[in-house]
C-alpha cells in the first residue's frame, strides 16, 4: 500500500489542512530520501522525510501509513524521528528562548508621540 506524501503529511499532522501539506511539498520544503519531490509521490514505509516547518527542522522515518487523520497518538505512530533531529530541535529551542531572554518585550504600548518617532525612523532606512 502506498498513499501520497500530502495525505501522509496531513494524516501524521505535520501540517493543519491537506492544502497546507500540497503547498509546504510543491515549494520544497520537504524532501523524500535526500531528493525534492512533487505532493503526488508515494510514501512508503521505511522512506526517510526532511520536514522544515518555520524554524524547525523534522527528520522521519516513516514507520506506518495512513489515507485518514486520526488522534495524536495514532499519527505519531506513523513515524519515528530520529535522535540527531530531536537533539537540533532541543538546541534551536534552547536558542530562541535565550535570545528572547536576552532582547526582552517592552513594559507598555509606545503612546502616539513613540509611535510617530518609530515610523519616522523606519522611513529613514528606507
Amino acid at each position: 500500500m502506498a498513499v501520497r506524501i500530502d495525505k501522509w503529511l496531513w494524516a501524521a499532522r505535520f501540517f493543519k489542512t491537506r492544502g497546507l501539506a500540497t503547498e509546504m511539498v510543491s515549494s520544497g520544503h520537504i524532501q523524500m530520501n535526500g531528493e525534492r519531490i512533487k505532493p503526488s509521490k508515494s510514501v512508503q514505509i521505511g522512506d526517510e522525510l526532511r520536514i522544515r516547518r518555520e524554524q524547525e527542522m523534522f527528520i522521519v522515518t516513516v514507520t506506518g501509513l495512513a489515507e485518514k487523520r486520526g488522534s495524536a497518538t495514532v499519527a505519531q505512530s506513523l513515524y519515528q524521528e530520529t535522535e540527531q533531529s530531536i537533539a537540533a530541535r532541543e538546541e534551536q529551542k534552547q536558542l530562541r528562548k535565550l535570545h528572547a531572554a536576552s532582547s526582552p518585550a517592552p513594559k507598555k504600548r509606545p503612546d502616539k508621540k513613540a509611535r510617530r518617532h518609530i515610523i519616522r525612523f523606519i522611513k529613514r532606512e528606507d
